[in-house]
């Protein structure tokens, strides 16, 4: 990018240049992360790689700040609505406008968090395809800033909107040996069930996987295995951690 620089005039009257931050004058500090990675063929995303052998045995959500630190091995995710994390003053806003005092607050609130799973960002066969797509874009961003300024372990969320995006929401994850779904709201609805199917299936089919890291909360662990049984035949380990609210399901299962 070209560089810049503006006059600057000394008491002493002598004058002398002084370089422009331009990342910062033309709303582009996201670049400092993607410039520490590289593109994705054919669809330019920014590639965000997982090969850890730490997987996590909790997931607290975003909102439960108490439980970031539960197990020496709890993972952040954000499997919750997007005004929790991503309003005014989300994650994301805090990166694109590089707002220097935000960051901070969200560096304190991670402080010593070790794992996370990448940004929820909804996205719906419903919404124009720029939307969905800058979803996907954001919480590659966020990831690079997890993995860079956090320097925290990232386990990528898989998203889709349709079988025929695969190949663009799985694009930039082909160093991933490791990735995360979730099943919330996709357990009840029968087409919700077989995109998932179809997504764990090109998931094992494309990716070097070793773990699938699972966010569910049902009672029965049974009802979310069946939906991973691709992987499992593959000799992918599926791997449901504990969070708050399979604690509190699997509870009420065991008193039905």
């Amino acid at each position: 990018m070209k560089k810049i620089s503006k006059k600057v005039h000394h008491k002493d009257g002598s004058v002398s240049r002084c370089p422009e931050d331009i990342y910062r004058l033309l709303n582009l500090s996201v670049l400092h992360y993607t410039n520490m990675t590289h593109s994705a063929e054919g669809t330019d995303m920014p590639v965000v790689p997982c090969d850890t052998h730490f997987i996590p045995d909790f997931l607290a959500l975003y909102s439960e700040p108490g439980l970031y630190h539960k197990t020496p091995l709890t993972a952040v995710c954000f499997y919750e609505y997007d005004y929790l994390f991503d309003d005014i003053d989300g994650i994301y806003n805090a990166i694109y406008y590089n707002k220097k005092d935000l960051l901070d607050r969200y560096r304190e609130r991670f402080k010593d968090v070790r794992i996370f799973i990448s940004p929820d960002y909804s996205e719906f066969g419903d919404l124009h395809k720029p939307e969905n797509e800058y979803r996907l874009w954001k919480a590659r961003i966020v990831s690079l800033w997890i993995i860079n300024d956090l320097k925290a372990i990232l386990i990528p969320s898989i998203t889709y909107v349709s079988r025929e995006t695969f190949p663009f929401y799985f694009s930039g994850l082909e160093d991933c040996s490791v990735v995360a779904f979730s099943t919330k709201g996709h357990i009840r609805n029968k087409e919700d069930r077989a995109l998932l199917v179809a997504a764990v299936k090109y998931a094992v089919d494309h990716l070097p996987l070793s773990t699938i890291v699972v966010y569910s909360v049902c009672g029965h662990d049974e009802t979310s295995l069946e939906l991973f049984r691709y992987a499992k035949e593959k000799g992918v380990d599926v791997i449901i951690p504990n969070n708050s609210l399979r604690e509190r399901n699997m509870g009420r299962c065991s008193h039905e």
